[in-house]
């Protein structure tokens, strides 16, 4: 196997932005490979697989801190896994050309990172709102509130499969306004306890589709670890107030230059 030196400094950067932000992973990493010329189709298998092994180590550790509510991790699995293999199966017998299925993602990528942008941009806007507990999504009653959570879950898994992008930011903005009472921490370990076995059902289906560039996938994981090691350490010298809204431009970009 060649090492492909600016897939890895591609998978350090996206790794260390995650690692600083807890977002950008998806969003980030699919138009750089666009960008070096890699297929829409490919890009997104294989950035699927790529969060799946990346995100995994978050999970353990975030078990440990006891920081993911299983229970609301189960209701967006419930929603997103169905939603995933159902996206994946009319992309596999839908009989399109593989123009119209690039030509799909493309457009779909372009406003996913669009709404991307707008989550990180507004994030504290709606968690303010959302605890203030004054809205119709935070007087739901228990019953309501795990369907609702369920139909996220099968947004997410539509989304995600077709785009690769939303399970971070889209996915912590839902839950903070269907569950203002969890801890915003409580929240982000939740999201990427979901967001592992979906990108992996999602990203193995598009392998199964011919989607994953498994060389690729080596030279942006060579990266990525030590990059989301010394940006989590990192994280705290860096005022959020100023990276999450670069972070957030640099996204709005992107989307509307793909969507236009």
């Amino acid at each position: 196997m060649d090492i492909e030196w600016f897939f890895v400094v591609a998978g350090l950067v996206v790794g260390f932005v995650v690692g600083m932000t807890g977002v950008g992973g998806g969003s980030l990493m699919t138009p750089i490979l666009l960008h070096f010329g890699i297929p829409p189709t490919s890009a997104v298998g294989t950035d699927l697989l790529y969060a799946a092994i990346t995100k995994a180590g978050g999970v353990h550790v975030h078990h440990k801190k006891r920081n993911i509510d299983w229970r609301v991790t189960g209701w967006l699995a419930l929603g997103s896994a169905p939603a995933a293999l159902i996206t994946l199966g009319i992309l596999r017998f839908g009989q399109f050309d593989t123009s119209t299925i690039n030509a799909v993602i493309t457009t779909t990528l372009g406003y996913a990172l669009v709404f991307t942008a707008l989550a990180i941009v507004f994030k504290q806007n709606l968690l303010n709102y959302s605890r203030k507990n004054d809205g119709w999504l935070t007087r739901l009653d228990p019953s309501q509130q795990a369907w609702a959570t369920v139909v996220t879950g099968m947004l997410l898994g539509a989304i995600v499969t077709i785009t690769s992008i939303g399970a971070g930011a889209l996915g912590t903005v839902a839950l903070f306004l269907l569950h203002p009472l969890l801890t915003t921490v409580r929240l982000v370990g939740t999201e990427i306890a979901h967001a592992v076995p979906l990108t992996l059902i999602a990203g193995l289906g598009h392998a199964g589709l011919g989607h994953v560039d498994w060389e690729l996938l080596v030279n942006l994981l060579i990266g990525s670890l030590p990059g989301i090691y010394i940006g989590s350490h990192l994280a705290h010298r860096v005022q959020d107030k100023y990276l999450r809204p670069a972070l957030a431009a640099m996204l709005m970009f992107v989307g509307a230059k793909l969507v236009l």
